[in-house]
Formats: C-alpha cells, structure tokens, sequence
C-alpha cells in the first residue's frame, strides 16, 4: 500500500525535500530509549561512537554503525515505514547504505552548508531523512535546505563543503520539526544546521538509502570510511566525522 500521493512524490522531484508529519510507527518516548541506548554505547559498547569539545565539556556528537546491534532501530529503519517511502521517493526498493545518530548536545556545533553526494562513495541515487529525536528549532540548530538545487553537484571549498561565493546566493529554508515527524531530501539537496545555543539536546537520527539496483554496499561503506579517516586528518581543527569537512565540531 502507498504511503504517498502523487503531490508528495512532485514535491519531492520539484524541490529535492518532503516533510511528512507523524508518520512514524513508533511513540517519540520510545524513540528516546532507544537512542539513550545507542549513546551509553560509547563506554565499551557496538557501533562507532565520536565526541566534541564543548562550553560544558567533552560531549558525544555522533554513532554510526548501529542497526546490527539494535533490533528496535533495525526494523525501524530497515523494514519499517521509512524505507517503503524512501522506496516511493526513489521510484524502486531501497536499501540502508548508512545510519547515524547526531546528538548536537547543549553548545554542540553545527555544520556548514554542504551536499551529502561527494561523501557517498559507490552509488548515485541516494536519499536521506532526518527524524528528530528532540524538537527541532532555530535556538538549537535546526536543519536548513535549499529547493531545487538537487540536480547537480554545486562549486566546492577545499574542505567537499558548498563555496562560501555560492553560500550566500541561495535561498535557506529553516525546517523545524518535531518528535514523529520527517524530512527526506536528496542526497544533491543543499543543507546546513547551525549550532546548539540552547539549554537542551537536539538529537536526530539521519538514515541514508540508496537504489537497491546499485547493490546492498553498506559495509562496503563502513569499511572503507574508517579506512580513510584514519588516513586522512582532512581538517585537524575539527572533528572527523565524515568524508567532507562539514562538521564544525572540535576536536578533544
């Protein structure tokens, strides 16, 4: 059964974004657990875990890497709602390329406008969605994208991000969600989030799928990252969190 109609599927195409309201199949307080859960990981735990420096100190930024350890987040983002939209989105089944919970915790950074395509190896169809944890508002660095710049790849800085010359030419458009709702945006769609300035967390997972057709390259994925981070100090003022520099976070 669809999940969409044929104006969410224009939009999509038209702007490279949709937002969909209360569409999980999940309460956001169990959500929280099982993020919760994910976190205390870092102490000995699955997945990969990284950290920033802080006003309040070293803070947990980011988990990748997950889903084998969870059943709870497996299903959701490997068999559940998600990924049959993403599939309607993408016009032929997706599959999980990669998953990551990014916790921009109380003074947590942001990152800088960039587009998710040049750090995916492997795959050119790809989509991603945001699914907030937390609210997700101005005050505490809530995602901002543009429309209808999803088509190409767009001029880049030295470190993968968008030029500043081309930053301040396009039109930012600030999406504040809440728990239970989605965005997807293409993996060509420019984005951007600024820092925590408030008192409380803004966590939020962001799976990224890819068309089945290109192959099921999730470990493909992981092993090859960790390989080129651990290279490869692209920027060592920030932390390395992803093949580009777009994370502005400090290094501990």
């Amino acid at each position: 059964m669809s999940q969409l109609d044929q104006e969410d599927i224009e939009q999509f195409r038209e702007t490279g974004w949709l937002v969909l309201h209360d569409v999980l199949d999940i309460s956001p307080a169990t959500l929280t657990t099982w993020v919760d859960e994910v976190a205390h990981w870092i102490d000995g735990g699955p997945g990969l875990h990284y950290q920033e420096q802080t006003r309040e100190g070293p803070r947990l930024c980011r988990s990748e890497d997950f889903t084998p350890f969870h059943g709870g987040l497996f299903q959701l983002l490997r068999e559940g709602v998600i990924p049959q939209i993403t599939s309607e989105l993408l016009g032929e089944p997706a599959v999980l390329y990669k998953e990551k919970i990014n916790y921009k915790l109380p003074g947590g950074a942001g990152y800088s406008p960039h587009q998710d395509a040049p750090a995916y190896l492997f795959v050119e169809r790809h989509i991603s969605c945001m699914i907030p944890v937390d609210p997700s508002t101005r005050e505490n660095g809530a995602l901002e994208v543009v429309s209808g710049f999803h088509r190409e790849i767009l001029l880049q800085d030295d470190k993968g991000c968008i030029d500043p010359s081309v930053v301040d030419q396009l039109n930012w458009e600030l999406v504040e969600l809440n728990p239970g709702d989605v965005v997807w945006f293409h993996s060509r769609t420019p984005h951007r989030s600024g820092p925590n300035r408030s008192a409380t967390p803004r966590r939020a997972l962001y799976p990224t799928y890819n068309a089945l057709s290109e192959g099921d390259l999730r470990e493909q994925y992981y092993r090859e990252k960790q390989e080129a981070l651990g290279g490869n100090a692209h920027n060592p003022t920030r932390v390395n969190v992803s093949l580009i520099g777009d994370f502005e976070g400090i290094p501990l």
